[in-house]
């Protein structure tokens, strides 16, 4: 007899006792005695009874698992049909118990006083994956399965779980009438109502449906969110190299689309994406934490006749200038009404007219630049305005640049040709 059998031998006896079969009687002691399936420590257990005389054979029917065992092989032929009609690495399964049988498990662990005991859920698992994996092959994942297949044994459905993806890169916005997202209607939160015309946002479409929906299309997926570093304002492009963010698609069912072809199909006159590269889920926090310096180009309208020089001297002024600013009137409807330090790195002046010029500047991140320029009514100090003279007023901005590199862990995995950019109008 073994030493696990003959220490525990009064909780053998009175689980055997009650009719279990093989298997639940062996998962009762799962974790003891390695290198052996649960059947087989069960039949283990009802020998050394024998070998003392007590003969408790297993009921016709288990009393505890009711016969859920005998029904594997269907459940793995269900597990690869579903696995197997989509793209992944890995795979897991999980399943689904009828609760009784958990709970009738539960109190024999406790009726018998049990120290090391496996869940009949862990079991099912385990073996049925096992069953599987010969008609799937990809490796079983236990840590970040990209997609697990659960088992309603009750019913001998699979339904599955599969993890997003997360496409990082870069996008311009050409068009100063999108929003970066989709921007749900105030009046009925999304649902249609008159006031947007039965669609339930206020735009048309967004930097994030013009890609998302193009992504949707080719990976299967359900839902895309997106994951911006920072967003430019509605009225406002995103030039140069783009603005950093991560697109996320929910249960993809093909996960190794052509991101070369994602981003020509995306790509148009209001929005260009490029760089793109699969990311991990670690990057959208990394995106929204960072804080990149931004250059901006801004169209300037000036109440009066602007004297070059003195637009020169002003942003000649404001060289690594700290600035103040209280969260501008046009915000502060949906952000905390706070003062907050930020840096004015260098300001340029150019393309004079009567009433007006460029400002080229580079700033910290969180910059409001729009009210740098007009003072947002003394909300921002010192201000562009104030130290001119002369009340001024942005009338067109660009995002000509954002600071930031990409860490090594995900740099592009794929590398699409950079899309030509194109200067937005002012």
């Amino acid at each position: 007899m073994e030493d696990w059998i003959s220490e525990r031998i009064d909780a053998a006896r009175g689980l055997a006792s009650e009719g279990l079969c093989d298997r639940c009687l062996g998962r009762m002691f799962g974790k003891v005695g390695s290198g052996m399936t649960n059947d087989v420590r069960g039949r283990m257990v009802r020998e050394a009874l024998a070998e003392g005389g007590e003969d408790l054979p297993a009921s016709d029917v288990c009393p505890l698992c009711e016969g859920v065992f005998d029904l594997m092989p269907r459940f793995a032929e269900n597990v690869a049909e579903a696995v197997n009609g989509v793209e992944s690495e890995n795979f897991l399964v999980g399943t689904r118990v009828e609760p009784s049988i958990v709970q009738a498990e539960k109190a024999l662990w406790e009726k018998y006083g049990l120290d090391s005991p496996e869940a009949i859920k862990s079991e099912l698992n385990r073996e049925i994956g096992k069953l599987a994996l010969p008609m799937i092959h990809r490796p079983v994942e236990f840590k970040s399965p990209q997609v697990v297949a659960l088992v309603d044994t009750r019913f001998g459905e699979v339904t599955l779980d599969i993890a997003p993806i997360f496409i990082a890169g870069r996008y311009n916005k050409y068009s100063r009438e999108i929003p970066q997202t989709v921007w749900p209607c105030r009046e009925c939160h999304g649902k249609g109502c008159p006031h947007c015309h039965g669609k339930g946002k206020m735009y048309e479409t967004s930097v994030q449906e013009i890609i998302g929906d193009v992504a949707l299309e080719m990976t299967g997926g359900t839902e895309h969110f997106f994951h911006g570093m920072g967003r430019e304002d509605i009225d406002a492009c995103m030039l140069g190299d783009g603005r950093p963010f991560v697109l996320e698609i929910s249960q993809p069912k093909n996960r190794f689309i052509d991101l070369d072809e994602l981003a020509e199909r995306a790509s148009g006159e209001m929005a260009a994406f490029n760089s793109l590269h699969f990311a991990q889920r670690e990057a959208v926090e990394r995106y929204k934490g960072a804080a990149a310096n931004k250059t901006y180009r801004v169209r300037v309208k000036a109440e009066g006749k602007v004297n070059k020089q003195a637009v020169v001297d002003t942003a000649l002024s404001f060289k690594d200038a700290d600035i103040n600013q209280r969260t501008p009137r046009r915000v502060e409807h949906r952000r905390a009404d706070l003062v907050r330090k930020r840096t004015i790195h260098w300001v340029t002046a150019d393309c004079f007219d009567e009433d007006g010029f460029d400002l080229q500047l580079e700033t910290d991140s969180g910059t409001y630049v729009k009210e740098f320029v007009s003072g947002d009514d003394g909300r921002t100090q010192p201000n562009f305005s104030e130290r001119l003279g002369i009340k001024c007023v942005v009338t067109a901005l660009d995002v000509l640049a954002i600071d930031y590199h990409e860490p090594r862990r995900d740099s592009p995995c794929r590398h699409p040709e950079e899309l030509g950019q194109r200067p937005a109008t002012s």
